[in-house]
């Protein structure tokens, strides 16, 4: 039964209502998302906030809502004969955890399955709403019987406003008082120090706060390709335009402005790491040379163990950007390897530069067995032709979403 705004019904007409139900709500767009189920009284008042479920109170006091989440989607798992009569409704909910709204995204579904099948779905898009940052998706209430209620409408306030219509407030964030805060210095006044990068400074920038990453504090590596295949995007400068690309991240995410730097072939090679002062000499003149003497086919697997040794024990987020042409092979090993990371504060984000054959790097969308999602992949035909704000947008795409959901399982 497809559900339009508006409709309202009874719920036993669908499912059995001494059965749990499941409730997914899902997001397809370029922010973050927030998912939630508010449990509320007969005067529509969250009384009780235990009945508030989202990602950091995933259950109700007896389990009767639970709450489970990927990427921007979430599930609640709802006993509604379980639920005291002091809960009157359930409200689903969802708000934008960024700068836009929800006229902004392209599609936000909801369904209500039993069993395993599917009994209610509600699709919605951005032509649906305006300005609002925070919307009601769907009411579930008791009216002599369990009934369902497409609302579909929303808060320009966002969160805010949502909870204050139900009695509640947002939690404010805690300022130690009279505590002097250091000034921040901007991106472009740390790259001053290196006068050819200070033009990247704006369009990273610019994706920086899109995405509420300016805070961000997080080790930075590069995984550079140099099998020999990549000959040629050495003596033409595409991999010294990585490394000057790449460089500012670091600096802006790294406390010490550093960023960590290997080189591999058949096998892997640690480098000194990346700042201003050696930046134009991370491709050495006889670059040839380190091709010899590291191989010239490309072994993932092995420097991907290096660097999953490197931050095993680290205590703040991991970014590792891994460049390679293509030809990726070992695939079962790579996966088995993402698998036992994905439990470490460690992003993977690959860039195929114009090769063939990416293989498993393909597949990280559908790839299954991680505790989070940990890796993206996106293929540039010339690195060296892209808009850097381009870049700097397909860089930071998935990463945000990665840090939601590992400080959500207190991993960092």
């Amino acid at each position: 039964m497809d559900l339009k705004r508006g409709m309202r019904d009874k719920l036993d007409k669908y499912v059995s209502l001494n059965n749990i139900i499941d409730i997914g709500m899902s997001i397809s767009g370029s922010d973050t998302y927030d998912f939630c189920c508010f449990g509320v009284d007969a005067n529509d008042k969250l009384s009780d906030d235990r009945y508030m479920i989202f990602y950091n109170q995933t259950s109700s006091p007896n389990n009767e809502i639970q709450y489970s989440s990927s990427g921007n989607s979430a599930g609640f798992r709802v006993n509604l004969s379980g639920l005291p009569m002091s809960i009157n409704k359930l409200v689903f909910t969802v708000s934008i955890d960024g700068n836009t709204t929800m006229g902004n995204i392209n599609s936000h579904i909801f369904s209500l399955n039993q069993n395993g099948m599917n009994a209610l779905r509600l699709q919605l898009s951005g032509a649906d709403f305006k300005q609002e940052k925070a919307i009601i998706t769907v009411e579930i209430y008791r009216k002599d019987v369990w009934r369902i209620n497409a609302v579909a409408r929303g808060f320009n306030g966002g969160l805010g406003d949502l909870l204050r219509s139900y009695g509640g407030e947002e939690a404010a964030p805690e300022v130690p008082e009279q505590v002097p805060q250091p000034e921040k210095i901007s991106l472009e006044k740390k790259l001053e120090k290196a006068p050819q990068l200070v033009s990247l400074a704006k369009p990273l920038t610019v994706e920086l706060k899109k995405r509420n990453l300016l805070d961000v504090v997080a080790r930075v590596a590069l995984v550079m390709d140099i099998s020999g295949s990549m000959s040629g995007r050495y003596s033409n400068g595409t991999v010294q335009e990585i490394v000057n690309k790449i460089l500012p991240l670091a600096v802006q995410f790294d406390d010490d402005g550093e960023l960590d730097f290997w080189y591999y072939g058949s096998k892997p090679g640690r480098m000194d790491s990346v700042n201003l002062s050696n930046y134009a000499s991370a491709v050495p003149n006889d670059w040839r040379g380190l091709m010899k003497k590291l191989g010239a086919t490309n072994n993932e697997v092995a420097v991907m163990n290096e660097v999953c040794d490197e931050y095993y024990n680290t205590t703040i987020p991991a970014y590792v950007i891994f460049v390679t042409d293509g030809g990726v092979a070992n695939a079962s090993k790579i996966k088995k390897i993402l698998q036992e990371a994905s439990k470490k504060p460690i992003f993977w984000q690959f860039v195929g530069v114009g090769g063939h054959n990416y293989g498993i790097l393909e597949q990280f969308d559908t790839m299954e067995g991680r505790y989070v999602d940990n890796a993206n992949f996106f293929a540039l035909d010339d690195f060296r032709t892209v808009p850097n704000s381009e870049l700097y947008s397909r860089l930071l795409n998935e990463f945000p979403q990665w840090l939601k959901e590992i400080k959500q399982k207190n991993m960092i």
